[in-house]
C-alpha cells in the first residue's frame, strides 16, 4: 500500500484558498489560491496555482503563478504554463511549455558549525563540517568562498602554508587543501567572516562568521 502520509490531493472542482504548510507531496488538479511549502509540487493539466510556492522539486502541468522558489528540478511540461518570480536549482521545459517570469538560479547556501579549534602558533584544516557551500545547480569548483575580516591570522593553502588567500573552492575544501593559520597572539580566539559566489554571481548573502578558539 502506498504511503500517503503528508500527501495532499485538490481534486478537479476544489477551490482552496490558504497556505498549505509541511505536506510531503502535493497534487494539484483544481485551484490553490494562496501558498504551498511542500517537498513536491505537482500541478496537473487542468490545475493551477496562485501565489507563494516553496519545494524542493516541482512538475507543471498546469499553470503556476507567483513568487516561486524550487530547490532542486523545475519541470515545466508541454501543457503547463509558469509566471511571475522563478528561483530554481535546475529548470527543464518540454516542447510546448510557457514560461514568462523573472528567472533566477537558486543562490549558493553556507553550512556547517562555523567552529574551529587551532593550537597557539600552528595550523587547523578546515573540514566540510565545519563549513561548506551547497548549491543544487553548480559543481564544487564553480562555488567560490571569500574572505574578509580576517583576525588572528590568516587562511592558506596546503602546499604554501605561508602565504595568507583571500578565495577558495569548495573543492579545495573538499579535497582538504585549506587551513587556517593562527599568528601566535595571546588572544584566545580568532575568526573570520566568508561568502559563496556560484558561477553566475549569485551569493549567499550577509557574511558568515567562522569562530575559532585558539589552545595552549
Amino acid at each position: 500500500m502506498a504511503d500517503t502520509r503528508g500527501v495532499l490531493i485538490i481534486g478537479t472542482d476544489a477551490v482552496l484558498t490558504g497556505e498549505i504548510k509541511n505536506s510531503r507531496l502535493v497534487e494539484v488538479h483544481g485551484l490553490i489560491d494562496g501558498g504551498i511549502a511542500a517537498g513536491n509540487v505537482i500541478v496537473h493539466e487542468g490545475g493551477r496555482v496562485v501565489g507563494k510556492v516553496r519545494s524542493d522539486t516541482a512538475d507543471i502541468h498546469g499553470t503556476l503563478e507567483g513568487d516561486v522558489r524550487v530547490q532542486n528540478l523545475i519541470a515545466i511540461k508541454s501543457t503547463g504554463t509558469v509566471s511571475g518570480v522563478v528561483k530554481y536549482g535546475r529548470l527543464s521545459m518540454e516542447e510546448g511549455a510557457e514560461l514568462a517570469a523573472n528567472v533566477r538560479n537558486v543562490p549558493p547556501s553556507i553550512s556547517g558549525d562555523l567552529d574551529l579549534t587551532v593550537a597557539r602558533g600552528g595550523r587547523a584544516r578546515i573540514t566540510r563540517s565545519d563549513l561548506s557551500a551547497h548549491d543544487p545547480d553548480d559543481t564544487a569548483d564553480k562555488l567560490t568562498f571569500s574572505v574578509s575580516n580576517v583576525y588572528g591570522g590568516f587562511l592558506a593553502r596546503a602546499n604554501a602554508p605561508g602565504q595568507a588567500i583571500s578565495t577558495f573552492t569548495q573543492a579545495d575544501l573538499s579535497e582538504g587543501k585549506i587551513y587556517f593559520v593562527h599568528d601566535g597572539g595571546s588572544d584566545n580566539s580568532a575568526k573570520f567572516n566568508v561568502v559563496v559566489t556560484d558561477d553566475a554571481g549569485a551569493t549567499s548573502g550577509a557574511a558568515k562568521t567562522v569562530a575559532v578558539a585558539v589552545l595552549g
